[in-house]
């Protein structure tokens, strides 16, 4: 039982009246009376913990399930009162490494009623975390004491990457496979025959299949023009190098490079499983230390998830060559080879573009960089606005332009090798990704 803020005017007011009395009587009369007083105070304050007991409210937190890194996620607390109503103050015991929108929750409920309450925790790291008990205060009837408990309600909870953006992603993908959007997003682009359809205005006649039209019309010679339907071939496949290297340990927009990078393989991997390609994924440093060979189906798509949630990048320098090397050693098929990672300069990307120059033209090497926001906009900010000294502000523009200035010098070399470059900020990098992968597929660059 805790005492409320109303008890302790109550008893500043006992010395109010201590005063009072001492004035018009005596001091002894004074004292008497405000020990009379308070002791009614402190009596009333105890029968209104002890009632409040009674009338304890119900609260539970609905399953957690697994978390995302980096995004707001809901959390929902169940609370169901009595006979009586209510009023809460609730503190949920969530792991302290997560930022939480609120706090402290705070409600008033009818008599024999039921309310959701939700607040959102914001991971930014993976892992299993501890989730500990809820701490509830209930306020008295008559406003003077709190009963003040724990719930048992701990557990563990798992933090994935970004599955709410991988639900998301299937949402839209789903859309775009369906109905007229699908039509229109296929048709005339691709290699293989998908159906025979009717002309329709606007279509365009190179795709007109003679043959099938003059069969249609010898049967009915009223029947219109028929027309192929392409779509983009499927069954090609899709091997991401993920890179876990030391510069993929620095923190970008609240999270690791590595973990923007592992929610834009498993981004690109569910939008390649969908379009029917075969994925795959290896993780590397100094050495290959993962390894999950291509295949189809959303089966994949756990293997994925559960394989790659645990990895953690490390303060090592990435072997590029070596990781390419048991790439060719792995795969002798043709495929789209994504690398992920991010570059400083043309001297320590030396043996990037070495690495990547080896896999044309046998391959479609595509290289993804990381890109930081940060410098970007230190780059193109004016030197007024930029924190401190006017000589410091220069340098550190200067600085951010020369590092943008050398990036592009490399992606520069490595176009020149036939290699495509995809080059964004983190935090944009998933969509981005996802969308330059749809238009390879379109285009049948693979």
């Amino acid at each position: 039982m805790v005492p409320s803020g109303r008890v302790y005017l109550l008893l500043v007011l006992g010395i109010a009246i201590a005063l009072f009395l001492s004035s018009v009587f005596s001091v002894s009369v004074g004292i008497l009376g405000t020990l009379l007083f308070d002791g009614l105070v402190l009596l009333l304050t105890l029968a209104d913990g002890l009632l409040v007991r009674r009338r304890r409210i119900q609260i539970s937190r609905q399953p957690l399930g697994r978390l995302s890194i980096g995004r707001d996620n809901p959390v929902v607390l169940t609370v169901e009162s009595g006979q009586r109503p209510a009023k809460l103050l609730i503190r949920d015991y969530y792991p302290s490494e997560f930022g939480v929108s609120t706090p402290l929750l705070q409600t008033a409920l009818p008599s024999s009623s039921r309310q959701e309450l939700t607040y959102t925790v914001h991971p930014t790291q993976r892992g299993e975390y501890a989730w500990g008990d809820i701490q509830v205060r209930q306020l008295g009837g008559w406003g003077l004491a709190w009963d003040d408990r724990k719930i048992p309600q701990s557990t563990k909870v798992a933090v994935y990457p970004d599955l709410i953006g991988l639900r998301q992603l299937t949402i839209r993908l789903t859309l775009q496979n369906t109905g007229t959007m699908r039509q229109a997003k296929r048709m005339g682009i691709g290699t293989e025959f998908a159906e025979l359809r009717e002309y329709r205005m606007g279509d365009d006649p190179r795709f007109v299949d003679w043959k099938a039209t003059a069969r249609r019309m010898g049967a009915t010679p009223a029947a219109s023009l028929q027309i192929r339907v392409l779509e983009p071939e499927q069954e090609q496949t899709l091997i991401i190098l993920l890179d876990r290297g030391r510069l993929m340990t620095a923190r970008v927009q609240g999270l690791k490079r590595f973990d923007w990078g592992l929610n834009a393989t498993l981004a690109l991997a569910l939008t390649g499983l969908n379009r029917g390609d075969k994925v795959g994924v290896a993780v590397f440093d100094r050495e290959v230390t993962t390894w999950i060979p291509p295949e189809r189906g959303q089966h994949q798509l756990s293997k994925l998830i559960d394989r790659l949630t645990p990895i953690q990048p490390v303060l090592l320098e990435p072997d590029y060559v070596g990781a390419v090397t048991k790439l060719v050693n792995q795969q002798t098929r043709r495929a789209l080879v994504v690398l992920i990672t991010d570059i400083v300069d043309i001297t320590a990307s030396a043996e990037l573009l070495a690495a990547l120059g080896r896999l044309t033209p046998r391959y479609l090497p595509f290289c993804v960089t990381l890109r930081d926001p940060q410098v970007d906009k230190l780059a193109h900010t004016p030197l007024s606005t930029l924190d401190g000294g006017a000589i410091e502000a220069a340098y550190t523009r200067t600085v951010a332009l020369d590092l943008l200035s050398q990036r592009q010098v490399a992606f520069a070399q490595l176009k020149q090798k036939g290699v495509l470059v995809l080059d964004a900020p983190a935090n944009q990098i998933s969509d981005q990704l996802v969308n330059r992968y749809l238009q390879l597929k379109a285009r049948n660059q693979l």
